[in-house]
């Protein structure tokens, strides 16, 4: 049981570190689009500088932590017996699916890291806003059904985040509204 907890403990860190690059990450591509807009020079020293700065986020925390969040938690469910035990508890096909589901974002937030390296905007910084969001519904999700242990409980949890999304939302848009008011 010992070993198992210390495989728990660097799949959690890492697991904490993979997100904390998906969140930041995607910031910085609401910089780099915003940046885009701008008059030059200002324009070409902002994209040079987040180009640089997503770089080394991206290849040498985000995508480590990925990686060995990954390795550990394979080691857990497949090599201890308590993984292989979780394995036939339907909370955790559930957490499977959201897993799955966060691999999926990030292969999205890699399309999206190389289009603007390549200084493709394909994407508004409402949209990087919005995205930013799927991150952290995966991550209640995910939290609920380990703490929980219950396939239908997370529910109210991703219910909850939901909402909380929504009035983010609201109060980007209020924020927006008065900044844009300021400025004329």
């Amino acid at each position: 049981m010992e070993y198992y907890n210390y495989l728990k403990s660097l799949h959690l860190i890492f697991v904490i570190t993979w997100f904390a690059g998906l969140f930041y990450i995607v910031r910085l591509f609401v910089y780099q689009i915003e940046a885009a807009q701008k008059p030059s020079p200002e324009k070409e020293i902002l994209q040079k500088q987040y180009k640089i700065m997503t770089y080394r986020l991206w290849y040498i925390i985000t995508w480590p932590s990925a990686v060995l969040a990954s390795v550990f938690a394979f080691w857990m469910l497949f090599f201890t017996d308590l993984g292989q035990a979780w394995l036939k508890m339907p909370w955790m096909h559930v957490k499977l699916g959201f897993v799955f589901a966060l691999y999926l974002y990030h292969a999205k937030c890699q399309q999206i890291f190389n289009q603007l390296q390549n200084d493709e905007v394909k994407y508004t910084t409402t949209f990087m806003r919005l995205w930013n969001e799927g991150a952290t519904i995966i991550l209640f999700a995910v939290v609920f059904l380990v703490v929980l242990k219950n396939a239908v409980n997370w529910i109210y949890g991703v219910i909850g985040i939901f909402l909380f999304s929504i009035l983010i939302m609201l109060g980007f848009k209020f924020y927006k509204k008065i900044r844009e008011r300021n400025q004329s």
